[in-house]
């Protein structure tokens, strides 16, 4: 699968690096968490977080290039489900965050052995909305006003994707991904 990248895990010395890209405007706006995160706040929550059973962070990487976080979140695995969330770098190239979900789709279904991947995007982010229905995705519901934002209350978009929906797309979708990074 190195034709389109890897996951892997996220070396100490990469923290300051993800941090940096996680706080740039652009990433910030779109997530939950929009404050501008100090370095200090960023340890502490990697340091909870990597003693998690039900939390996986990776590195994506092209080329050798880090390029882009994965994320799992609340791996359930009595329900045989998660759910997932990714930032691209600021410069990662065109075609990146399609790379990464093919990439997150693949651990989620074959290595965590899933039955379903689930996600949450802000209503300001109906690009990622309509990536992620590309995708297989389903819009499974709108949490109406779920989230306050420094000036206003927004819609958050959940989306679902199942095991048999990626293998149906999965071919198809990985055809097309890897024929555009040649």
């Amino acid at each position: 699968m190195s034709d389109i990248g890897v996951l892997r895990n996220i070396e100490s010395e990469e923290l300051e690096l993800m941090l940096k890209w996680r706080n740039t405007p652009e990433i910030r706006m779109n997530m939950y968490t929009q404050h501008e995160i100090s370095l200090q706040e960023h340890f502490a929550w990697w340091k909870r977080t990597s003693l998690r059973e039900d939390q996986k962070y990776f590195m994506y990487t092209y080329n050798n290039l880090p390029l882009g976080i994965v994320a799992f979140n609340n791996i359930d695995k009595i329900n045989s489900n998660s759910s997932w969330a990714f930032y691209a770098a600021p410069n990662a190239p065109r075609g990146s965050g399609s790379r990464m979900e093919l990439l997150a789709l693949d651990f989620g279904f074959h290595e965590l052995k899933l039955h379903k991947l689930h996600c949450e995007v802000l209503a300001t982010n109906m690009q990622v909305v309509k990536m992620h229905q590309k995708f297989g995705f389903q819009i499974e519901g709108i949490l109406r006003q779920q989230h306050k934002t420094k000036s206003d209350f927004i819609d958050v978009y959940r989306l679902g994707i199942l095991s048999t929906e990626w293998l149906e797309n999965r071919s198809a979708l990985y055809e097309k991904i890897s024929n555009f990074t040649r």
